[in-house]
């Protein structure tokens, strides 16, 4: 068989490739066709609002392992809900991200106080640490407590607490929100949406 160089360098060329698809794993056979489950098939699909701003955006929340015995369940999907007024099922940065603060090690999901000269902090129950704040709120009121201004105005103020009400709560809840803290006399109240 006669070969030039360019037939030469041609057939090699193509030996070469040829023999690199196989090494790579790359066969000429048929490739078979396998169909994954869809992610969510199995899972629970529940309304939510995004926990971050003010804005109040709808989010779908996916958790798998409702409904088996002896198994606890885990969100797996967080995306925007498209039948949400406010967001239209669009979410900031922040609210796609929602799933890495949920499944956070880091994340704190019980009470916790650390106690005065202590470098610990230990857990507590729900239970006392409404006590203790209820506890915390009326020593507090009761020694800083203003009923009369300097003239001698009746202003019953508790100037040295502040009160922070959730922005992305019902007109409702913070009407009642607002009726208590000024009820107690606090004038440090704002919302949340401009933290």
């Amino acid at each position: 068989m006669q070969m030039n160089r360019r037939e030469f360098l041609r057939a090699s060329g193509a030996g070469l490739v040829g023999s690199s698809f196989v090494a790579l794993g790359f066969s000429p056979t048929a490739a078979h066709a396998e169909t994954r489950n869809y992610k969510l098939a199995r899972t629970t699909e529940t309304r939510s609002t995004c926990p971050y701003c003010s804005v109040s955006c709808g989010m779908l929340v996916y958790t798998l392992g409702d409904r088996a015995k002896n198994v606890k369940p885990a969100i797996v999907h967080v995306e925007g809900d498209p039948d949400n007024p406010v967001s239209r099922g669009s979410l900031c940065p922040k609210g796609a991200g929602v799933l890495d603060m949920i499944n956070s090690p880091a994340r704190i999901k019980y009470p916790a106080v650390r106690e005065p000269g202590s470098k610990e902090w230990k857990r507590i129950s729900w239970d006392e640490a409404l006590d203790r704040i209820a506890k915390h709120m009326k020593a507090d009121r009761d020694a800083n407590f203003v009923t009369k201004n300097a003239a001698g105005v009746t202003v019953n103020r508790w100037p040295t607490t502040s009160f922070l009400i959730c922005s992305s709560s019902s007109n409702e809840s913070s009407y009642l929100s607002v009726k208590v803290a000024r009820g107690l006399g606090m004038i440090g109240i704002d919302t949340q949406a401009r933290v």
